[in-house]
């Protein structure tokens, strides 16, 4: 009887291939080589380095490559360094070009190609594929765990989360903490509602030790519920939103007016110069006799209409430029410290200033004869008025508690509410502002306000150095805590639609990874990441830890002959 066929268990464990790494390889080949510089012979360095001697002969043949690569680096990258460098080198471009830049892996071959690295680096499109899949799982893994070790050892804070959604492959909620630009959420949600938002950053803030007190986003009830009633922190209003509702009012019915004016204006200078023209061709030709026409009398009403339309067009002018200045000064006038002298500002002087400016703005529609849905506009953006107002009250409130709590002396505490706490809110309004002049303005008259307070008799000085690095973060602490815009966040949606644009969706994944690059790559001119400001504490680099995890590049496959395709139309023997 016959034996029973032999099964294979396809499932049982199989042995990797090849059986050595790249970097075992280029380590056993340095160990031969070595040998054999100490007169051993080959056969003899192989087996010293356990390796059979025909695989050294293998690794020993040159790879077949279409490129010509320079002997000196061919040797180099056969060396263990060069196989780290060659690692090193093949990431790098997958994070700047893939990651960080957008683009796709087929750009990462190319660079391969052209930069000849493909004599050493395996630069298909599957080996490079699979090489940037497990690079974006171990970058969301890497960032999970330095979030987490980082999360044990901060300080406790007191946070402002901006909040907002984007709507880049379906809606997501995102909530980023304004001062250190960390995105604490970026996650897709079938819904908006208060619920909802409260979930979400219950999951983004697990693990750290912070304390929301404050809510920046725009009038949505489900934010404004999920802020005050669910987190118990202070609602502050976007102040883009109210400009933007007095531009919906304003400046498409200004801007029409004025290209309006600007047309009449342009025909009546065509009218007159017609009238003008017709003068000139009447006189030069010979009339008989009869009453001539009323050529002056038409000129003279000509011009008048076109002196009159120059009017309206500069009237039209000066009204659109106003309401733009109005709209700016929105800007200009919603500062805890006002922006000439440094002063503080009180809740009821903004109200003031608010109420000054709408006052314009009312007038100027008025004038203008704005219709009955734009002035709802202007209504809607007015009423947002008591939320700015109670905006500068929690800081004011709070910026007191917070001094208060120090316990110093009454020298001190003036000179942190007066002078200190001030300079640093005019230093971070300086560094937001648009304008060279306004930014040197603003950073001389906040050395103005430090001045005293560097002076040798200031109290302040007598504090030993411990005590005045403390005092200046809370200063700085309570100078960050007026927060007016959630920009970062609309800032971060465009980011998105880049990215979108480029690859016309971003899987679950890829969004992982664009968050972790956010938090703990990119870093701003002072070298610092998101995350280090967040956590206030360094750690180590991402590409760093990410690289050690990576496995070596694959080496190029040999050359495979293909067969000439022949002519279709060759001849055939009968």
């Amino acid at each position: 009887m016959p034996d029973a066929p032999t099964t294979v268990d396809s499932s049982a464990e199989r042995r990797p291939t090849p059986i050595h790494d790249r970097l075992d390889r280029a380590n056993r080949r340095q160990a031969v080589a070595q040998a054999q510089q100490a007169w051993q012979s080959q056969r003899a360095a192989a087996a010293s380095a356990g390796v059979a001697r025909g695989t050294l002969r293998h690794w020993n043949t040159p790879a077949e490559t279409s490129l010509a690569a320079p002997a000196g680096l061919a040797v180099f990258c056969e060396t263990p360094e060069g196989v780290e460098w060659l690692r090193r080198v093949q990431m790098a471009a997958h994070w700047s070009i893939s990651e960080q830049g957008g683009a796709g892996v087929r750009v990462v071959c190319q660079f391969l190609e052209r930069s000849g690295l493909s004599a050493f680096i395996a630069a298909s499109y599957g080996t490079q594929q699979a090489f940037q899949a497990e690079l974006e799982r171990q970058i969301v893994s890497e960032a999970s765990d330095l979030s987490e070790t980082l999360a044990k050892t901060m300080p406790h804070r007191t946070l402002s989360v901006a909040e907002d959604e984007t709507w880049q492959d379906g809606m997501r909620l995102v909530a980023i903490e304004p001062v250190s630009n960390f995105i604490l959420l970026e996650q897709a949600s079938a819904a908006r509602s208060a619920a909802a938002w409260s979930q979400a950053l219950k999951c983004g803030l697990a693990g750290f030790k912070v304390t929301v007190v404050q809510g920046i986003s725009d009038e949505a009830k489900g934010l404004l519920a999920h802020v005050e009633r669910d987190q118990g922190a202070h609602h502050s209003t976007d102040l883009f939103h109210l400009q933007h509702e007095v531009s919906k009012a304003m400046s498409l019915a200004l801007g029409r007016a004025e290209q309006r004016a600007e047309t009449d204006e342009t025909m009546a200078k065509a009218h007159w110069q017609a009238h003008c023209a017709a003068e000139q061709t009447y006189h030069r030709q010979h009339h008989g006799p009869g009453r001539p026409p009323a050529l002056a009398v038409r000129i003279d009403r000509a011009l008048e209409a076109y002196v009159q339309a120059s009017l309206a067009r500069e009237r039209a002018q000066a009204q659109r430029a106003e309401s733009k200045a109005l709209i700016g000064a929105f800007s200009a006038v919603d500062h805890p410290y006002e922006l000439e002298q440094g002063q503080a500002q009180t809740p009821a002087q903004l109200q003031t200033n608010l109420a000054g400016l709408f006052a314009r703005l009312e007038a100027l529609a008025e004038e203008v004869d704005l219709s009955e849905r734009l002035c709802a506009h202007l209504a809607k953006a007015k009423r947002l008025t008591n939320s700015l107002v109670a905006t500068l009250a929690f800081f004011f409130m709070t910026v007191n508690t917070r001094v208060q709590a120090l316990d110093l002396a009454p020298a001190i505490e003036q000179a942190m509410l007066n002078d200190l706490i001030p300079a640093l809110y005019l230093e971070r309004a300086a560094a937001r502002s648009s304008r060279a002049e306004q930014r040197h303005r603003l950073l001389a008259l906040s050395a103005e306000r430090l001045a005293p307070l560097q002076q040798p008799a200031h109290p302040i000085q007598s504090l030993d150095e411990e005590t005045r690095r403390y005092l200046e973060q809370v200063a700085g602490d309570c100078a960050d805590l007026f927060q007016r815009s959630s920009s970062c966040v609309e800032g971060r949606n465009g980011v998105l639609a880049l990215y979108q644009h480029g690859h016309h969706r971003l899987s679950p994944r890829k969004q992982q990874v664009l968050t972790a690059l956010h938090n703990f790559s990119i870093r701003r001119p002072d070298g610092t990441t998101a995350a280090e400001r967040f956590f206030a504490q360094p750690h180590p680099s991402l590409f760093e830890q990410v690289l050690e995890r990576m496995p070596w590049p694959a080496r190029p496959a040999r050359r495979r002959p293909r067969p000439a395709k022949p002519p279709h139309l060759t001849l055939v023997a009968a």
